[in-house]
């Protein structure tokens, strides 16, 4: 497997294929390479670009360094812009958009940037989320700490508790930490109109016609957050978009 050293030493492990101008996928909570969108959406990318999927710290193949601030994450995102030879196409789906968000307002190397559905939804449930999930979390009850960001993103009770029976509920209580990775992300739910702003390259924004109405209200509100962004409805998907309904939109604009 290859790797890369991010510069406060956490080892980011990731995978490439395909041919052409490098394209980073970014992927959002509870996802790795093995268990998440970005392996069937690279398998349909490849034949046009050079796709990097990776482990975000603290999942999969990666290690984690603590204390854990939104900054090391862009420095992660950066060590594998350099590996793929200083510039790159990148596209984030749902925390993993904050993050590249924020990356590409605060750093070089990206040149091209598409979001799918960043989750920037304020409410006023978010602070007690954030605090009962940090409680959690300092506990050690990592199983708890998965169920309430279920619930908190719209999972029905019983659709938990389903959840928690089967075998891979281990794998998502292993990776439970960073759902507080990526809740600081998010920042409470606002778009963060200062990093938005200072986005120079062009960029896209996707939400799904299916969706709620507050996903694609924030994916409206991101873009027009974001001087050089555009945005666009792809018709009958969720936030669980499907790779053969995104990866046209995806090469359409990034061949642009």
């Amino acid at each position: 497997m290859p790797e890369i050293t991010s510069p406060d030493g956490t080892v980011i492990g990731y995978e490439r294929s395909g041919d052409g101008p490098a394209l980073i996928l970014v992927d959002g909570a509870m996802c790795d390479r093995a268990a998440g969108p970005m392996r069937p959406l690279a398998a349909l990318l490849s034949s046009s670009f050079t796709v990097y999927a990776y482990d975000r710290r603290g999942r999969g193949e990666s290690t984690d360094t603590l204390p854990y601030a939104p900054a090391r994450e862009v420095e992660d995102l950066q060590a594998l812009i350099a590996e793929a030879g200083g510039e790159a196409y990148v596209y984030g789906i749902s925390s993993g958009a904050a993050l590249a968000l924020r990356a590409a307002a605060t750093g070089p190397g990206i040149t091209r940037l598409a979001l799918y559905e960043p989750p920037f939804i304020e409410g006023p449930g978010n602070a007690a989320y954030t605090a009962r999930l940090r409680e959690l979390l300092a506990a050690g009850r990592a199983g708890d700490a998965v169920a309430l960001f279920m619930a908190h993103v719209g999972m029905p009770p019983q659709a938990v508790d389903g959840m928690r029976a089967q075998p891979m509920f281990a794998v998502l209580e292993a990776i439970a930490p960073t759902l507080a990775y990526d809740d600081e992300l998010l920042g409470g739910g606002r778009v963060p109109g200062d990093l938005a702003s200072a986005i120079t390259v062009p960029t896209l924004v996707l939400s799904g016609g299916a969706g709620p109405d507050e996903l694609q209200g924030a994916a409206k509100a991101t873009a027009d957050a974001i001087p050089t962004a555009e945005h666009r409805t792809l018709d009958g998907q969720t936030h669980d978009v499907q790779a053969d309904a995104l990866a046209p939109a995806l090469t359409a604009f990034f061949s642009g």
